[in-house]
């Protein structure tokens, strides 16, 4: 009789004897799906709870606990781990609150099979979510990445500079929108930033020298009532900006250290409301760890002999990535005797005046790194220019 050698008879059992149950939370907005995996047990189960219901998950969770003592005669702890999403962080707050250790996992971390087309369901995406969870645990590296949830403070102070963000965003569009029907009828040169926007309105012909049509200036004015509460939104969230870098530091507060970017030249209260809120209130243990949070930190390929870069990452915080390029910008014109203006220089030079763009995306890496440096360890940034009320 022929044997094979090195063949299990059935699937090798998933590693459970970590001593804890794992759940993992699928999240929707009418129903979770709880997948569970207790000690001593090979299948996964699968529960639901009504979405949004603490109450009834702690409950399900309760009973977890009771089955795995039933099974083993030991109390077990609850690890819980779901995906970054919809539903921010109070959950696993929530859940931190009730004494359950709970992780928030970046769901593009986690490695799936590129072999065939990708089969998508709530069971196969619970069951892997588990499998993440027990290799994390095992301390298998770069299994998944684990996304750190900001403090409660530290989240809601950022609401201010991605407030004024959209508002900036509504307001370019209700400019276009005003400008665009007055282009359809001939007008062109009307500014409605302006503030004599509404006596100009009245001073209006079209191009073939008739009033504004009746209809269309109604429509005028309701956008420009639109764009005059945009514009006083504006303002008072400004204003509550301005005073939060006003205010004395209290703990983890963010004007005792923001206040030091606005002594460099070229950063003004909204840049360095946004560096501060958006990345460099969080610890870093080194410059490579900041570039990859901004997603500037860079790609290789390696295969053989092939070694090349592919670019940066773009896999850290957008907001953050973009304030940093646009600072790069700025940086050349407001620091032309900095360290980092005079290497961008003769680097691109070295080009022969070509790859600018590439050249400005490791600017804005250096940047974010010394930025980092100075606020952190009161490095000056070489050749830097202070703010006169700074120096």
């Amino acid at each position: 009789m022929e044997t094979i050698a090195d063949r299990p008879a059935e699937p090798t059992a998933v590693r459970t004897d970590l001593g804890a149950i794992f759940v993992s939370l699928e999240l929707s907005r009418s129903s979770w799906v709880v997948t569970a995996l207790l000690p001593g047990g090979e299948r996964m189960s699968r529960h639901t709870v009504p979405g949004g219901d603490i109450a009834g998950l702690l409950d399900r969770f309760s009973q977890l606990w009771g089955k795995a003592q039933a099974r083993t005669g030991r109390h077990f702890p609850i690890i819980v781990i779901q995906e970054a999403g919809l539903d921010g962080f109070w959950i696993h707050r929530a859940l931190e609150k009730h004494g359950i250790e709970s992780h928030v996992v970046d769901p593009t971390s986690i490695a799936t099979s590129r072999r065939r087309r990708r089969a998508k369901t709530d069971r196969l995406d619970g069951e892997t979510l588990v499998r993440a969870l027990l290799a994390f645990k095992r301390g298998e590296p770069r299994v998944c990445a684990m996304v750190k949830a900001p403090s409660p403070e530290d989240e809601d102070r950022r609401r201010i500079t991605r407030e004024r963000k959209v508002l900036i965003c509504e307001r370019v569009e209700h400019v276009n929108r005003i400008k665009g029907l007055f282009f359809a009828q001939g007008i062109r040169g009307y500014e409605p930033l302006r503030r004599d926007r509404r006596a100009r309105l009245e001073e209006l012909r079209t191009g073939d020298g008739r009033d504004l049509p009746p209809h269309l200036k109604a429509q005028i004015l309701r956008e420009l009532d639109r764009l005059e509460l945009t514009l006083a939104q504006i303002k008072a969230v400004e204003a509550e900006r301005d005073a939060a870098l006003a205010e004395e530091p209290q703990h983890r507060e963010m004007p005792a250290t923001a206040k030091m970017l606005l002594g460099i030249k070229g950063i003004g209260p909204e840049f360095a409301a946004l560096l501060w809120s958006e990345g460099l209130f969080r610890h870093f243990d080194n410059r490579r760890q900041v570039a990859a949070y901004a997603g500037l930190a860079p790609t290789p390929w390696q295969s053989g002999a092939v070694s090349r870069e592919q670019g940066v990452s773009r896999a850290g915080n957008p907001r953050l990535r973009s304030t940093m390029i646009q600072l790069a910008w700025l940086w050349l014109g407001h620091q032309p005797q900095s360290a980092l203006t005079r290497w961008f220089r003769e680097r691109v030079e070295r080009n022969g005046g070509r790859l600018r763009k590439t050249a400005i995306v490791a600017l804005a890496r250096k940047l974010l790194v010394a930025l980092w440096k100075y606020v952190s360890s009161g490095v000056v940034i070489e050749g830097a220019a202070m703010t006169p009320k700074a120096a």
